[in-house]
């Protein structure tokens, strides 16, 4: 399984993330979040990180034009579109990019079938909530195209192999405090993953 650290906001946390295992690395680009983070400081971030390693910007309500520029100035490699986009929007973007859906209910998650996505689960806020979508959902159903985020930590993400997953992305049940990771806690993340 797959495993995504979300809400990075130092080169420290993205390093000892990387060294754990990280497959993958999230920076937000949405103000309101505790995790936001500048586009100057995302770009001295990833410039420094080794390569083979997913560089994804999460944005929040926002239009294509600030997602490929926002991507371009800081070199990430995949773009999360964590709100309800248009075609328009998608059609815009020159840089590989996931959907998120926001599952409220069952039927959600069978939303982009064809297509590689992250599924959240539903709340006002945006991102590091730690509510916990109801993996009952997802029992007898194909998950080989789904990432699961939403209320992840080391001691639960282990009951997740069962459902067969592509992946995982934790941001807040990995954290000593917002946006600050425990390093502990990413490795054991990471462990019981796999």
């Amino acid at each position: 399984m797959k495993v995504k650290i979300c809400g990075i906001t130092s080169y420290k946390d993205a390093m000892m993330a990387i060294e754990a295992g990280a497959d993958a690395l999230g920076f937000v680009f949405y103000e309101k979040s505790p995790r936001y983070v500048k586009i100057s400081e995302a770009k001295n971030i990833i410039k420094k990180l080794p390569p083979f390693v997913e560089k994804v910007a999460l944005f929040v309500n926002t239009d294509a034009d600030t997602v490929n520029s926002t991507c371009h100035a800081v070199g990430a490699t995949l773009a999360q579109i964590h709100f309800e986009a248009n075609s328009e929007l998608y059609d815009k973007l020159d840089i590989p990019h996931i959907k998120v859906i926001r599952a409220k209910d069952e039927a959600d998650i069978e939303k982009y079938a064809d297509e590689y996505k992250l599924v959240d689960a539903y709340c006002e806020a945006y991102g590091g909530s730690g509510k916990r979508i109801n993996t009952e959902w997802f029992k007898g159903k194909d998950n080989s195209k789904i990432i699961l985020a939403g209320g992840l930590n080391p001691q639960n993400v282990s009951s997740l192999k069962e459902y067969g997953f592509y992946g995982v992305d934790v941001s807040s049940g990995v954290e000593k405090a917002h946006g600050i990771k425990d390093e502990l806690k990413v490795k054991d993340f990471i462990n019981n993953a796999r």
